[in-house]
């Protein structure tokens, strides 16, 4: 635990704010300083990165370490265990928020995750790095601190992303840039808002919450699942004959995989090559799931009516994770 006693004189908030660790590379080293790119994620405790921190002064902060890991072999047993320990505090009448330390490759993944599957009335705040510790100006520090900032402000609730003083909706952000420090953008709809100076200014509501969920209700069957569907991401391009999902239908045939669900990437507005659509419809025929999104950076998947269901406005991976929880039976 992070004892806000050894901290600097300052008011005490009402509620606690618990600081849970992922990994990545706001915990990463590099063996020489400066080392940008041939550092190592998820090596420094989350409590070490809270010291120093300025608008974790005079709070109530509790820190835990729930993983240690490069956040692009984040998986499914990682999210469970992540969810819980987010449901568990937000259960506590003592906390008024909970702060994630999370690398940035899947950051967005593991945000809708956490939004659709807890629906939270209080701040979860993802907190991230593109430069390690041992950076000559690491960007960690402020991004934590900016989050603390968010977390703290009046009305804030919905898991949200925090990174280079912007602040995005789980639903709506993507990392679209390998090695800029704003590494993050909203696509259409915009971030949330922005942190500058410990202040928050918002542009627009904070994540709306749907439909009522129990989320211990959700944790549970999750937890009691035998295994978590098998969604694939498959991409429409030039020249594809659907060869990748009829290696994935034979596969299953041979009882050697299961293949639950499909989310294609197509092109443009959801268009999908013609031997890839063969392939699709083959698997859709054999009582696999298929929901089509776009690789396309921006814009809603407006289909005419046809073979598939109406297209999404999320991306591919995040259509992968709602796929994946509506075949748990955890979807509006």
């Amino acid at each position: 635990m992070f004892d806000s006693k050894n901290v600097a004189d300052g008011p005490i908030s009402s509620g606690c704010t618990v600081v849970l660790g992922m990994g990545g590379t706001i915990a990463g080293r590099a063996t020489q300083v400066g080392d940008r790119v041939g550092y190592v994620a998820g090596q420094v405790p989350v409590n070490d990165l809270l010291l120093g921190i300025p608008t974790a002064q005079g709070l109530r902060v509790e820190s835990e370490q729930v993983a240690q890991i490069d956040s692009k072999d984040m998986g499914h047993r990682h999210w469970l265990a992540l969810a819980e320990r987010v449901a568990h505090h937000l259960a506590r009448q003592d906390v008024d928020a909970v702060v994630i330390t999370h690398g940035t490759d899947t950051a967005e993944e593991t945000a809708f995750f956490l939004q659709s599957v807890l629906r939270p009335s209080k701040p979860v705040v993802i907190a991230c790095a593109m430069r390690p510790v041992t950076a000559l100006v690491p960007d960690g520090p402020q991004n934590l601190s900016d989050a603390f900032s968010v977390a703290q402000h009046p009305g804030a609730h919905g898991v949200v992303l925090v990174c280079a003083g912007w602040i995005h909706a789980a639903h709506d952000v993507a990392k679209v840039h390998t090695t800029d420090l704003n590494a993050f953008d909203s696509g259409d709809a915009g971030a949330l808002g922005r942190v500058m100076q410990h202040r928050v200014s918002c542009f627009r509501s904070w994540p709306q919450e749907g439909l009522a969920i129990d989320a211990q209700a959700a944790m549970a069957q999750l937890r009691s699942a035998e295994r978590w569907p098998r969604v694939e991401v498959v991409v429409s391009h030039t020249d594809n004959d659907g060869a990748l999902v009829k290696a994935l239908l034979a596969q299953q045939a041979l009882g050697a995989y299961a293949l639950d669900g499909l989310v294609v990437a197509g092109t443009g507005n959801g268009t999908i090559h013609e031997g890839l659509q063969a392939a699709l419809l083959e698997a859709q025929a054999q009582g696999v799931k298929v929901l089509v999104s776009s690789r396309c950076a921006r814009g809603h998947v407006r289909q005419a009516p046809g073979d598939w269901p109406e297209g999404t406005d999320l991306s591919p991976v995040k259509a992968r994770v709602a796929l994946t929880l509506a075949l748990l039976g955890l979807s509006d």
